[in-house]
């Protein structure tokens, strides 16, 4: 059929309409065509293409007669008619149910939690009056996905929270017995192992950490004067230490910290701020210099953040992503930066085998991994196997982040709350077999 030919025939508004039977009848013949010739495709392709080139020649002032009918709108009248009708029939509705509905324009405020709340109108005509920047910024907020905003102290905790449902009967027995375990003259760690194994309320996570880690005695009265003493000795090692980071064979270190911990939760303000940016740079330069048989290594600066976070939050009640540091006082945060050094240096002591040269620990890890893939997921292991996919390929960042950018924060903490009850011996050092376990256990 000739291009001329077929626009006598051819109604742009019913085209697609009028001529289905004809666009079947071509892809049914480049079908056969295909069919026939499986070396051809290149060739078949272009002959297809070429003989459904004329269905697309409109003229223009056909394609006008088209656009100018596409692009007609809907009726204004007929718009908020039907508008009118769905908020009518869905007041009807929750009045069918027993709740009650408040009129669109009736009221400009609303008031909820002690809080002025704009109303719908309001809020729609601030929208229509705002200028290019802020239709700018509402088409970026449409485009992305919506998910409630729910504070990070709220979100990593299993108990109560400002803004969230009070805690059921279970949890807050759970709650009592923590608190008679921590506050006992001496804390039996192994029955404070086993409540925690299925987390940790929100409310004792600082202490119990800084407890199961080994960093504070079971005893009751020698808690304070160890954390006086523990505090102390680290501000020592600033001292002594951290001026040193200027010096030449140490210039490499420190700058690789420094280049790190901006990459560190970089989505997460608190992560931003200098202040808090100065911390782990302290923390991790002066566990580099204590440990010069691995020094830094580039992973270990995420180790950091789950401790931070958690005594942070024995400070703040509210949204710890955004708050800011420098509103504590200086003890305080002097505090939290000594506590996190010194649990995350337990941590680092029962696993510092993944950080020497060739990094051995992540290696036989990154083994036990695959065997036990290949004992329980025979299917999966096989298909790496054909496809030449070394496990080490995508699991040495689990093993050598402990899950730490797998997972979002909050999920982070409450499994290392089972890290802290399951990898540490009696000596306070990481097992290295319950070490894998946990951690196997977690990633798969």
């Amino acid at each position: 059929m000739s291009s001329l030919k077929f626009k006598k025939v051819i109604n742009p508004r019913n085209f697609y309409k009028v001529n289905i039977v004809f666009f079947c009848s071509l892809i049914k013949e480049g079908s056969k065509m295909y069919a026939q010739s499986k070396s051809k495709r290149a060739s078949s392709f272009h002959e297809f293409a070429k003989s459904t080139n004329d269905a697309w020649d409109i003229g223009d002032d056909e394609e006008e007669e088209f656009m100018s009918f596409a692009s007609q709108s809907l009726n204004s009248k007929v718009a908020m008619a039907t508008a009118a009708q769905v908020i009518q029939n869905h007041s009807k509705s929750k009045e069918h149910h027993g709740e009650k509905t408040q009129p669109l324009q009736s009221t400009d405020e609303n008031k909820s939690n002690g809080k002025v709340i704009k109303s719908n109108s309001e809020a729609q005509l601030s929208k229509s009056t705002s200028g290019s920047s802020g239709r700018n910024t509402l088409q970026k907020q449409q485009s992305l996905p919506l998910r409630p905003v729910i504070p990070l102290v709220a979100r990593m905790s299993d108990q109560n929270a400002s803004g969230l449902p009070p805690m059921t009967v279970r949890e807050k027995t759970r709650l009592e017995k923590f608190k008679q375990l921590l506050t006992s003259q001496h804390t039996d760690l192994e029955e404070l192992r086993k409540y925690s194994w299925s987390g940790i309320p929100r409310e004792v996570r600082p202490v119990t950490w800084r407890l199961l880690s080994g960093y504070l005695p079971a005893n009751m009265e020698r808690r304070e004067t160890t954390l006086q003493r523990k505090r102390e000795e680290y501000y020592g090692f600033i001292k002594q230490y951290y001026d040193s980071r200027n010096e030449e064979h140490h210039q490499d270190t420190y700058r690789q910290i420094h280049i790190d911990i901006p990459r560190t939760n970089p989505l997460i303000p608190l992560f931003q701020q200098p202040s808090v940016q100065e911390i782990f740079e302290r923390i991790l330069f002066i566990w580099a210099i204590r440990h010069p048989a691995s020094g830094y290594v580039q992973g270990i600066n995420d180790l950091v953040t789950p401790f931070f976070v958690v005594f942070l939050s024995e400070h703040v009640e509210e949204d710890v992503e955004n708050f800011d540091v420098t509103t504590l006082s200086e003890e305080v945060q002097r505090n939290i930066e000594a506590d996190s050094f010194w649990c995350m240096s337990k941590l680092l002591d029962g696993i510092q085998d993944n950080y020497t040269f060739a990094q051995p620990g992540i290696q036989k890890k990154v083994k036990a991994l695959e065997e036990l893939v290949s004992r329980i997921d025979e299917q999966v292991h096989c298909h790496f196997r054909k496809y030449e996919v070394e496990y080490l390929q995508f699991a040495f960042r689990w093993m050598n982040n402990l899950l730490m950018r797998e997972l979002p924060l909050r999920c982070t903490i409450r499994l290392w709350d089972t890290y802290q009850v399951n990898v540490f011996d009696s000596k306070n050092y990481l097992h290295p077999k319950k070490y894998s376990h946990t951690t196997l256990q977690y990633v798969l």
